[in-house]
């Protein structure tokens, strides 16, 4: 499956904005976007004004970059969204956080969501008492997220219980037991993605 290789701070950098993607690094001085203003790239300062369609592109490339997705599995999230009830910027954020390998980052479970994302892989977590390592899956209200028992031996996942999370309120997560519980889904007030999204949505329609 293809995936984006090149570097990731980067990416902070051309959104003007920190997507997280790095764990803790992000969070420390050793951030490239505290030391590097503008976007790279040569040509970066003789970049005309941005026009609508800039606007526009530049959201959606930022929650896709955010989620570590490509452009046809993030479009599947926007038709999905659209097919459902309510607004449809609302319901694709809903969507997305829903996402396993999401779900297992917001947890702690995983410094970033590309380590969360190898986690599932890897077949360290249960839903419901199952094996899942499919990061896409979409959890559900009541679902049983866990670390499988056979893997809790494992040294980062013994050091869960020293690192303080702050969750979202539709999550729960027992850092003793390892084992956490979808409450709810997510709103988007649940949401800390500093992201316009009906401008994606303004996108996709034309």
């Amino acid at each position: 499956m293809a995936k984006y290789t090149g570097a990731d701070c980067r990416l902070c950098r051309r959104e003007g904005c920190k997507l997280f993607l790095k764990g803790e690094r992000c969070l420390s001085s050793k951030c490239p976007i505290e030391k590097k203003t503008g976007i790279p790239g040569v040509h970066a300062q003789t970049r005309k004004k941005a026009s609508e369609y800039s606007l526009q592109l530049r959201e959606k490339q930022k929650v896709k970059r955010t989620y570590g997705l490509l452009e046809k599995q993030f479009k599947r999230y926007y038709d999905m969204a659209e097919n459902m009830k309510g607004i449809v910027g609302e319901n694709m954020l809903s969507l997305l956080e829903r996402r396993l390998d999401n779900v297992v980052y917001r947890m702690g479970i995983g410094a970033s969501r590309a380590e969360s994302r190898q986690i599932v892989n890897h077949g360290h977590i249960t839903v419901n008492g199952k094996s899942v390592n499919i990061p896409s899956y979409l959890v559900n209200v009541g679902d049983v997220i866990a670390i499988k028992e056979s893997k809790r031996d494992i040294e980062a996942f013994k050091n869960l219980k020293d690192v303080k999370v702050i969750l979202p309120k539709w999550l729960e997560f027992d850092s003793t037991a390892l084992v956490g519980k979808v409450n709810a889904l997510p709103q988007r007030d649940d949401i800390d993605l500093n992201v316009k999204e009906h401008l994606i949505i303004e996108l996709y329609s034309k």
